[in-house]
């Protein structure tokens, strides 16, 4: 497999993983040989992403804020950084919301499969509205506060508190750049080697990767629900799909061929292995090691841009996450018999887009978020059960879009700050 291209290997593992997933499935012990003895596969290899995640904030940042020349520099980035990845999310939830209003996949489903589908989860709901209560009845200031960590050590040992790591790491390097370069060298090179070194490790990772996402795949068939839930759930689902596809390769591909100046093919095919992991993971975080090492060696853009834009784009740009947050509310209000107004509509727009920037980069917090959202327009949130079925396929492709944004923002801030796309990595 070797001399095979990675994602064509990835994409070869996540076929085998839907055949062996679907056959062994067939036999009554089938569904629990796979938890037992093929899931573990799929657990190792995210763990060994999330392990490498936070080393790589830490030394890719540290070298992107060092190499830039001052401090105003920095700060013209990062504004340009945080206006885009609003723009993006502001474009994602709009698209969701004229898509849903559009198609109205609410009304495809009868009342029966509505109260099945709610005793089914009812369960899984209240849990979600518990925790979603406690994010919600926090002052309007805590999320700045929860950007400065009072404990690194404990900041790092959670990928959740990936934004604290940033903002010590950026503190870090933007300390040595105010510092003389003779007082700094030597930490200077420490750090540039400690970069390749993560990098050789994230290479090392990818070896792995085929037969982590045939675990991952075939884990995912093996805990799947009826297949009569999803029929009765399509419409929903094919909104979301096609909502995250417009997105994708409509909204992201006018960005980069009007501003951006690149090869839309090119750019898709040097990104694939990180959308297939991302795919495979449904985890922005847990992908991060892959997406910078795509967007740095394959398309070109510059470590220093790619640095700072990446990690915060992993915790802070979830555009498939806000899009599906847009779909999912107003689609359990129609359900509900719940008609909208404009009103409501634009405090979707605006929750959504506030609770995106506080999702974690982990499987399933969106569905977290969106007890939030429903809340801040009068919807019951036990709504949410109506959607639980489907919810891990729908963020294996949302992921995708959202590490897709963060690399076409990426290549927009590298041509902005007047750099080229220089790849490193011939393309497969």
């Amino acid at each position: 497999m070797g001399k095979i291209a990675l994602h064509w290997r990835i994409i070869l593992g996540i076929v085998v993983g839907v055949i062996l997933g679907v056959t062994l499935i067939q036999f009554s012990w089938g569904g629990q040989f796979i938890t037992d003895w093929i899931k573990p596969f799929g657990t190792i290899f995210i763990n060994l992403l999330k392990l490498i995640a936070i080393p790589l904030i830490i030394v890719s940042l540290i070298k992107g804020v060092t190499d830039l020349k001052d401090i105003t520099q920095l700060s013209s980035m990062g504004l340009k950084t945080f206006g885009i990845y609003l723009v993006t999310t502001v474009f994602a939830i709009s698209v969701g919301l004229i898509i849903v209003n559009t198609i109205r996949p609410g009304t495809f489903i009868s009342e029966n499969t509505r109260t099945e589908m709610l005793a089914s989860f009812g369960g899984d709901v209240d849990d979600k509205v518990v925790q979603a209560s406690s994010v919600n009845d926090r002052g309007p200031l805590q999320a700045l506060v929860d950007i400065v960590p009072e404990n690194l050590i404990f900041s790092a040992s959670d990928n959740g508190n990936m934004l604290q790591i940033i903002f010590f790491t950026i503190l870090f390097g933007v300390a040595m750049l105010m510092l003389p370069d003779d007082k700094t060298q030597v930490l200077k090179r420490v750090f540039e080697a400690g970069n390749d070194v993560i990098l050789k490790i994230v290479d090392i990772i990818m070896l792995f990767a085929p037969y982590g996402v045939l675990a991952l795949i075939a884990s995912l068939i093996a805990e799947s629900p009826s297949v009569d839930i999803f029929k009765a759930l399509a419409a929903y689902s094919l909104t979301v799909i096609l909502g995250l596809l417009i997105l994708t390769f409509g909204v992201y591909a006018a960005m980069l061929k009007f501003f951006g100046d690149v090869n839309l093919v090119s750019f898709y095919k040097n990104l694939s292995p990180a959308q297939l992991v991302a795919f495979s993971t449904s985890s922005s975080a847990a992908t991060l090691p892959v997406t910078m090492e795509c967007v740095e060696e394959r398309i070109g853009v510059h470590k220093e841009v790619s640095s700072f834009v990446l990690p915060i784009g992993a915790t802070v740009n979830m555009d498939g996450t806000s899009l599906y947050q847009g779909v999912a509310a107003v689609f359990i209000a129609q359900v509900f018999g719940f008609d909208l107004s404009l009103g409501q509509q634009l405090t979707i727009l605006l929750t959504a887009t506030l609770a995106s920037i506080g999702s974690a980069a982990v499987p399933g917090a969106g569905i977290l978020m969106l007890v939030i959202v429903l809340e801040s327009i009068g919807v019951n949130p036990a709504g949410i059960a109506l959607i639980f079925a489907v919810d891990r396929p729908l963020d294996m492709l949302r992921t995708v879009t959202n590490i897709t944004g963060d690399a076409t923002v990426a290549v927009l801030i590298n041509k902005i700050t007047g750099n080229s796309l220089t790849p490193v990595v011939s393309e497969d």
